[in-house]
């Protein structure tokens, strides 16, 4: 059974690999004892590339083409076997198929919540998922940095270590644009690209180009959600008193249909009566009495005075009167307030001449 196997490997000359799995990135092409036969054809198809290993070491690379393995088209490994003059017997080589196609809807999203100072909120939590995709750019680079000897690279193998990558710099890049978490859901395009910057050096270096970033949610936890469902709904609600005016005429009607029997039917009415008007006193609520509030003072007349021949005020009575105490004013002082037509003498204008009454004269000399 051995001698067939290694007879069946030995006529085997050509090298090709048909993937019939959604998620092989990198397969190492199976043979007996890794011998390729001078002469053989390799196949790389489109989305393709073929790595050749010798003795550990990476060695010619083949892009999508048909080939014929000889000395001249391995120029890298003819020069580690050190072959000058050609060779006719087979040849030792491990040959690895790379993966160049995208991978497409690879998940990411935060394992726990992201802690950041909100400018509305203060300080929030936030969670976010969303979807990439990525392919191999450099084969070489991918299978000395990630793949190794490992004969069939899934891309299971690297999801999770690329997930963390992404969570790290989103964490970086949401907490750098300091958007208000209200408005992050009319940014995640901006965020996604900004993202795209930050992990695109990250993956070049596996040999991996970051293809597109998306970002399918990012959520406040759900206490805080229900608080904000509150807000919306009470600014939908608008005038709470019109709505405690509905609520009340809809209890109202319920209470009124209330099927029971006749004491919970008088009951019923009774609650009825009882909150039509209480909803009649909110809709118009009773007007104050009258006299309850004292009116406001009356305003005290101003008057301008015409004294030493220039013109002094606006005065009010209370001035005036002091004014007549010290002696600088007589009734043949002439005065004028709005409404008046002209300056008139005090002894002709009976508010101010009553003042001279109440007020004794000057006291006679000695």
């Amino acid at each position: 059974m051995g001698l067939l196997k290694k007879l069946k490997g030995e006529l085997v000359d050509i090298i090709e690999w048909l993937d019939d799995t959604p998620d092989t990135m990198v397969y190492r092409f199976e043979r007996y004892n890794n011998e390729i036969k001078y002469g053989a054809k390799l196949v790389v198809r489109e989305s393709q590339n073929a790595v050749f290993i010798n003795m550990g070491k990476l060695a010619d690379v083949f892009q999508p083409g048909t080939y014929e393995l000889e000395t001249n088209n391995l120029p890298i490994l003819s020069s580690l076997k050190g072959w000058k003059h050609g060779f006719q017997s087979p040849f030792k080589a491990e040959v690895y198929f790379v993966n160049t196609r995208r991978f497409t809807d690879l998940k990411w999203g935060t394992k726990n919540p992201i802690m950041l100072r909100d400018a509305e909120f203060g300080p929030v939590r936030l969670r976010a998922f969303g979807t990439y995709t990525m392919r191999i750019t450099d084969s070489v680079k991918f299978i000395k940095e990630i793949v190794g000897t490992d004969g069939s690279f899934t891309k299971d193998e690297i999801t999770d270590q690329l997930r963390n990558i992404i969570v790290a710099k989103f964490s970086d890049a949401i907490g750098e644009s300091k958007i208000p978490a209200l408005d992050l859901a009319a940014n995640y395009d901006e965020l996604a690209e900004l993202m795209s910057e930050h992990i695109g050096k990250d993956f070049t270096g596996y040999g991996l180009e970051l293809d597109k970033l998306l970002i399918g949610n990012i959520s406040l936890p759900p206490e805080v959600e229900k608080m904000l469902d509150k807000r919306t709904s009470m600014g939908v609600l608008g005038d709470m008193n019109k709505y405690s005016q509905f609520q009340a005429a809809n209890s109202m009607e319920a209470a009124a249909k209330n099927p029971g029997g006749t004491a919970a039917g008088g009951m019923g009415m009774g609650m009825g009566f009882a909150m039509a008007n209480q909803m009649g006193k909110a809709m118009n609520p009773p007007e104050k009495p009258k006299g309850s509030t004292p009116p406001p003072l009356p305003a005290e007349s101003a008057y301008f005075l015409a004294i030493d021949g220039q013109q002094t005020g606006p005065l009010t009575i209370s001035a005036i009167k002091q004014k007549i105490s010290g002696g600088k004013i007589s009734l043949k002082t002439k005065a004028w307030k709005e409404g008046m037509a002209e300056w008139t003498e005090i002894n002709r204008i009976e508010e101010l001449k009553s003042l001279f009454g109440a007020t004794p004269p000057p006291l006679p000399p000695e």
